[in-house]
């Protein structure tokens, strides 16, 4: 699971929405300066490290498909690409003063993901997770969207609570001070730029392919019978803690 979304790498980066320049300003300001050394696991094709960078910190990236890998070290030459899983990945010596994880945290895994980012942090070091969650301004879009997808999917896909990393992290026990701030912003996208989305999801990916065209056919019919256009309610979780001294 940890490679599905290297089928689509090329798309990525442009379908998916890119995280506000916040997080950069409440990773500096919770960490009190700039990180020595700053690492981003599962970076994907860099949607996250195109923000991180804003930090202006040493940065290295891990990201366990090659594909993903290989446009994310094309697009910034300046950070270090580390092509391994997480749990396979061996952090510098003395380990590094901030972690991130953009939209990856739930691919780690659960058993191991705390004790791995505590063990990969110099003691006071910074771990930041952050991930979008995506709903709709218009509700009766949104009902009408979810029709479409059970439509053509009766599967219901389950969404985990809104908090769940900040549960997850902070009922690990192996951090301090942490803390959850919630960006909203509004994302309007016409079918193409919607189906392009919804496309790089990975319950989109795990379909057969006619399971797959059947959902995109589905949700054209709806959003065209909008008028050709959706607005998101792109909802972003930024959680930070601290690995205690």
């Amino acid at each position: 699971m940890s490679q599905l979304f290297g089928e689509v790498a090329g798309a990525y980066h442009e379908a998916r929405p890119g995280y506000p320049a916040e997080i950069v300003a409440a990773i500096r300001a919770y960490h009190g300066g700039t990180p020595d050394l700053l690492a981003e696991v599962g970076a994907g094709t860099g949607l996250a490290t195109a923000t991180l960078l804003g930090l202006g910190a040493p940065t290295v990236c891990v990201e366990p498909d090659p594909r993903m890998a290989a446009v994310l070290a094309a697009r910034f030459p300046q950070v270090d690409v580390e092509t391994a899983a997480f749990e396979e990945w061996t952090p510098p010596a003395g380990g590094v003063s901030a972690l991130a994880c953009a939209m990856a945290w739930h691919w780690l895994d659960p058993a191991t993901r705390n004790r791995r980012a505590h063990d990969a942090l110099r003691p006071d070091g910074t771990l930041a997770v952050f991930g979008h969650r995506y709903d709709y301004v218009d509700p009766a879009q949104r009902a009408a969207i979810r029709a479409a997808f059970e439509s053509a999917d009766p599967q219901r896909q389950a969404d985990r609570p809104e908090t769940w990393f900040r549960d997850d992290i902070a009922g690990s026990g192996l951090f301090t001070d942490v803390r959850a701030s919630l960006y909203r912003r509004d994302l309007p996208l016409d079918t193409a730029a919607y189906l392009r989305l919804v496309a790089t999801f990975s319950p989109q990916l795990r379909r057969p392919p006619a399971l797959r065209e059947r959902v995109l056919a589905a949700l054209v019919a709806t959003i065209d019978g909008f008028g050709g256009s959706v607005v998101l309610d792109l909802r972003t979780t930024l959680v930070l803690a601290r690995r205690p001294a």
